[in-house]
């Protein structure tokens, strides 16, 4: 029967390969570029400006959010196809190694072509897909979902890779890409485009109080008053109709978002702008010149209070610098002007920076940055907020999917009292045990099975929106903190080079709230901003709090805040005189941290020059720490510790091996010294 079968194969095979194949229409392909290939110059500045998206009308705003749910159908679909290759990939061992890796790769088709393939035909075979998407948006769907597969075929510069793509959650799916304008032929831009202007935008919605003016007249209108008087509802406005078509490329009103191209027809959204006069200017910036307007992308972001639940925006990438205003220009132009070197030491819980004159005759500046007691309570108030959400999610969460958690011993042991009784058993509405698991400890249900209820969604869609609310208050304050450093310290600044990350592994509440990477992230723009730069230096070969300026070095643990130099006697807070002697650290190679190297002979120069002074700005500016939160009786009252009895007798026995049971040094260097007397010995 095997013998029969394999020649039926066989003859089938001879037929096939002797009936010469039918021509069909041939593949239409783009040939090579006639002319040379516009490319970005890498030195060219490119920012990203914000617009609201007005999806206020139902219509509009069901055609954005069924644009949403079939570009992450897509995505999802060639992420799925991208792994299945992957595993064919890992499971073709022998095959690799008779042919190659990259032959593999090459029948399988795991490549950037092989993906939009593979996107092409997921959105051909689908009829519902390519009433919302098109094909240049699953090419660029397909190129984002490339990106992670690369990144885990192949290892960076230290041989690492990343693990395999996932397709993620449908709430995590944000961001659906556009194509960039074409900067060598008119008019060629697929995708989403942004027509109109701010002339006609300013014409359309132009408040009533403001008197007819162009956009340069309304740049001397003062703060604090409304310019645009937009309404709650923004219709969509009409383009001129050319040849029985509408010409957007014609329009010049409102400014307004188009996605030509799906079977359902074009879509168009209106684009909100800030009503204010302050806002104006940097408006006038980005959307007077069009020529700089690069690429647009749609961006969708969870907001409870906006219609649907989720707010939508367009980011737009202009080629061309940011904005910034006329007092931060005359801020940074007075910073390039300052003649000063500095160091900053960013801590867990604060960030010290220090600096010296180099040319002429100045002082030195010490500047000390922790958080308020307003800040501390209002971070306090925000965590009690989110862990009642926390909580209410929880809730939530488990009255929904009763089966799938466990009752808390107090609930068994109620159940088996009443049972014992002989009463009837009660039905468990809120189970307040765990999950249920496997062996393992792994859950025996997935959670993104569980049933979801309509509360669940709102409170999570808040906690989501405080949360990045948090982040951008967060980000502000670490831009003008980065503007008052460079400000006083100017534009050359050395700062450790560390990382941040094993920082919230030991002390992750007091890093979270403190957030120090946050505020030494823009220290670099603004010191490239002004003129200068911020350079990194490593922390084995500078060891800047272990140092003094005079050159003695002392090890000192984590629990030492005050410096006190035995040699030069002098004092002050251990961060700022880190951030001294950061201030006179040298490189070899500025962009190495590695090459990092403290000047000595510079540090007791500005010793000697700067010695009063130097002590006084590392004195005035030490942080006094918090008073230990003492913890309230249930009467209210401050619950004060014994003064005796057999508690207050009872001390426990410092253990060498817990550093933190150690006894603490004597306090030497706050004992007076007589003349003569030797200098103390510390340290090896």
């Amino acid at each position: 029967m095997d013998a029969l079968m394999d020649e039926a194969v066989r003859v089938g095979r001879d037929r096939a390969e002797a009936v010469p194949a039918e021509p069909g229409p041939a593949r239409r392909v783009r040939g090579p570029n006639k002319a040379r290939p516009w490319r970005r110059d890498p030195e060219q500045a490119v920012a990203v400006i914000r617009l609201d998206l007005d999806t206020a009308d139902p219509v509009v705003r069901g055609r954005v959010e069924r644009l949403f749910g079939a570009a992450y159908s897509l995505k999802r679909a060639v992420v799925g196809t991208g792994a299945g290759r992957l595993a064919a990939f890992r499971a073709a061992r022998r095959e690799r190694k008779r042919v190659g890796a990259a032959a593999v790769r090459d029948r399988l088709g795991l490549s950037r072509p092989g993906l939009e393939r593979a996107a092409y035909r997921h959105l051909d075979r689908s009829g519902h897909l390519r009433h919302h998407v098109t094909k240049a948006l699953a090419l660029h769907l397909a190129d984002e979902a490339w990106t992670p597969m690369a990144r885990h075929l192949y290892g960076d510069a230290r041989s690492r890779r990343a693990g395999p793509p996932r397709p993620g959650r449908w709430w995590d799916f944000r961001h659906i890409p556009g194509r960039a304008r074409s900067h060598t032929r008119p008019r060629k831009w697929e995708t989403f485009r942004l027509h109109g202007s701010l002339t006609g935008h300013l014409a359309a919605f132009r408040h009533r109080h403001l008197p007819a003016t162009n956009v340069d007249h309304v740049l001397a209108v003062p703060p604090g008053l409304s310019v645009l008087a937009q309404p709650d509802r923004m219709s969509v406005p009409v383009p001129p109709v050319r040849g029985g078509r509408k010409d957007w490329w014609g329009h010049t009103g409102a400014l307004v978002v188009v996605f030509t191209g799906p079977t359902l027809g074009e879509l168009a959204i209106p684009v909100r702008l800030p009503q204010g006069a302050g806002r104006w200017p940097y408006l006038a910036h980005y959307l007077t010149d069009p020529s700089g307007w690069h690429k647009l992308d749609l961006v969708r972001q969870q907001d409870p209070g906006a219609p649907g639940g989720w707010r939508y925006e367009a980011h737009l990438m202009i080629l061309g610098p940011g904005y910034a205003g006329p007092a931060t220009r005359a801020r940074r132009a007075q910073v390039g002007q300052l003649h000063r070197r500095g160091g900053i030491d960013a801590n867990v819980s604060n960030l010290a920076a220090v600096s010296f004159p180099t040319a002429g005759t100045g002082q030195v500046a010490a500047t000390k940055l922790t958080l308020s007691a307003a800040e501390r309570q209002a971070a306090v108030a925000a965590a009690v907020k989110a862990r009642r959400r926390q909580k209410a999610l929880d809730r939530s969460r488990r009255a929904s999917n009763t089966t799938r958690y466990q009752q808390s011993k107090r609930q068994t042991a109620r159940a088996c009292r009443r049972e014992q009784a002989g009463l009837a058993a009660r039905t468990v509405h809120l189970p307040g045990g765990a999950r249920h698991t496997r062996a393992n400890g792994k859950p025996l249900d997935a959670y993104r099975g569980d049933t979801l209820s309509g509360s669940y969604r709102r409170v999570r869609a808040a906690h989501a929106a405080a949360g990045a609310a948090r982040t951008r208050s967060r980000a502000d304050r670490a831009r003008r903190a980065a503007a008052a450093i460079t400000a006083a310290h100017g534009a050359n600044l050395v700062v450790e080079h560390c990382h941040i990350g094993a920082w919230h592994k030991l002390w992750g509440k007091a890093a979270a709230l403190f957030t120090p990477g946050m505020l030494v992230a823009p220290l670099a723009g603004e010191c490239a901003a002004a003129g200068g730069k911020l350079r990194r230096a490593a922390t084995r070969p500078t060891a800047l709090s272990q140092r003094c300026l005079c050159g003695y070095r002392q090890p000192k643990p984590l629990s030492q805040r005050e410096h006190h130099c035995p040699g030069c006697r002098l004092r002050g807070d251990r961060d700022l005189v880190a951030a001294a002697i950061a201030a006179f650290v040298e490189h070899t190679d500025p962009d190495d941290p590695a090459t990092a190297a403290v000047n000595l002979q510079a540090c007791r120069h500005a010793l000697r020059v700067h010695g009063q002074g130097l002590q006084e700005a590392l004195s005035e500016s030490t942080v006094t720490p918090p008073k230990p939160h003492q913890p309230r009786a249930a009467s209210g009252k401050t619950r004060q510790p014994p003064t005796g009895g057999r508690c207050s007798a009872k001390r426990r026995r410092p253990n060498a091996a817990h550093p933190r049971t150690r006894p603490a040094a004597a306090p030497t260097a706050t004992r007076p010294r007589r003349e003569g007397a030797s200098q103390p010995r510390h340290g090896p």
